[in-house]
């Protein structure tokens, strides 16, 4: 139990002292009431009264005593019974409501009423509420009191339904309370879900890329032992400056991800790829020693007013792809083509053969294709790839299309 429990514990003591303190003031106050003539409940002075309110089926008679110390006894007894209320709070109002048609505990009744309303099922709360009411109805057609008689069963009703409807109030409040803090809990779970998806994706989209060519260019070193100095040196160049530009790339993603979560710091990520950076990616793969066929069909005014979802959507799939290419077809060539214009979509189609029992040199988690369908989607277009199978082997073909509004 830690220190709130605790002090929610303690208070919760003291409340209920409070509460027995106070019930059993008033029932000594509408003790004296009524020896002036004064009820705000029905009271029985006889067994066989109350019984006849069931049909007169058999006469209980039985002594009691409302006044002297065996009365003031009683009150306290009755009072202090709501200690346990909140442990028990059903037998705590049955006990309390019948004892209230011989003695004067309707206040404290009226509290364990209050009590069952705002913790119990409605059912519960409906059948103690009943109870509580029976001894008016009884009062009603065992006395026929007179029209000024009347107030008494209709006071102990109003008291009955007034505790019981405050309960019921405090109960709702209490339960849209709960639902409105639960909501707002899977809000910031599905928050905090989302956000790690978009990490998880941007650390994808900047690390994959430069991590492949160096892991491409490692293997290529492994296996090859007996290179020229040459090749070595450039390999070598390769693997420094994609692990620089990685180490760099990440330094800015975690920068993004420790800056506060506020409009400035929204505006200080990372500047994101546009589609004019396309021409600079595939250069930069063959500059690595890719094989890469490119045709651009967009013309450099449309490329540089390109949507910027859209410029940095088709930079991410065209990345993806040709990560794709180097881990599951390394030295194989790589056909690309890029077109559209405003009005019409932009089209990205990539294909490259795969060598049957090639060695992939790089790992992968095989879900870069999985999440840029969810990105191509989120964009608005669509995203498809499959395996096709000719006289010359397989070909992996992949085509997506993003939508490009007309300007």
């Amino acid at each position: 139990m830690n220190w709130m429990e605790i002090g929610r514990a303690r208070r919760e003591r003291v409340i209920d002292l409070l509460v027995v303190i106070g019930a059993g003031a008033l029932s000594v106050t509408v003790s004296y009431a009524q020896t002036k003539g004064l009820a705000v409940y029905p009271r029985f002075s006889s067994g066989a009264a109350l019984v006849e309110g069931f049909g007169r089926l058999v006469s209980l008679p039985f002594y009691v005593y409302s006044g002297g110390a065996l009365g003031l006894l009683v009150l306290v007894a009755g009072s202090a019974l709501l200690w346990w209320r909140r442990r028990w709070p059903v037998p705590v109002a049955v006990v309390l409501v019948l004892l209230s048609t011989v003695w004067p505990l309707i206040p404290s009744a009226l509290v364990a009423l209050f009590t069952v309303a705002a913790i119990r099922p409605a059912r519960t709360t409906a059948a103690v509420t009943a109870l509580a009411l029976l001894p008016c109805a009884l009062y009603v057609a065992v006395y026929t009191p007179t029209l000024h008689a009347l107030g008494t069963p209709v006071i102990g009703a109003v008291l009955v339904g007034g505790a019981v409807g405050w309960g019921l109030f405090l109960r709702g409040l209490y339960e849209r309370t709960e639902h409105a803090r639960t909501e707002a809990a899977l809000r910031a779970d599905h928050a905090r879900q989302r956000e790690r998806e978009a990490i998880a994706h941007e650390m994808h989209d900047t690390l994959a890329h430069r991590l492949s060519l160096l892991s491409v260019h490692a293997g290529a070193l492994q296996v090859n032992p007996g290179a020229p100095a040459e090749q070595v040196q450039q390999a070598a160049g390769v693997i420094r400056d994609s692990a620089h530009q990685a180490l760099e790339e990440l330094q800015q993603v975690l920068g993004v991800l420790r800056a506060p979560l506020t409009d400035d710091s929204r505006s200080s990520a990372p500047p994101q790829p546009t589609l004019r950076d396309l021409t600079r990616l595939v250069e930069e793969a063959r500059t690595a020693g890719a094989d890469i066929g490119f045709d651009f069909a967009c013309s450099p005014a449309d490329a540089d007013n390109a949507p910027s979802t859209t410029g940095r959507t088709a930079y991410r799939i065209v990345q993806e792809a040709l990560t794709n290419a180097r881990k599951h077809a390394p030295g194989q060539p790589v056909r690309l083509t890029v077109s559209g214009a405003p009005g019409t979509g932009l089209t990205i189609e990539v294909a490259n053969p795969v060598t049957p029992g090639s060695t992939t040199l790089v790992p992968g988690s095989g879900l870069g294709l999985i999440g840029l369908a969810e990105r191509t989607a989120l964009a608005g277009g669509e995203l498809d790839h499959e395996l096709r199978h000719d006289r010359r082997g397989a070909t992996h073909h992949l085509h997506a299309r993003l939508p490009w509004p007309a300007a």
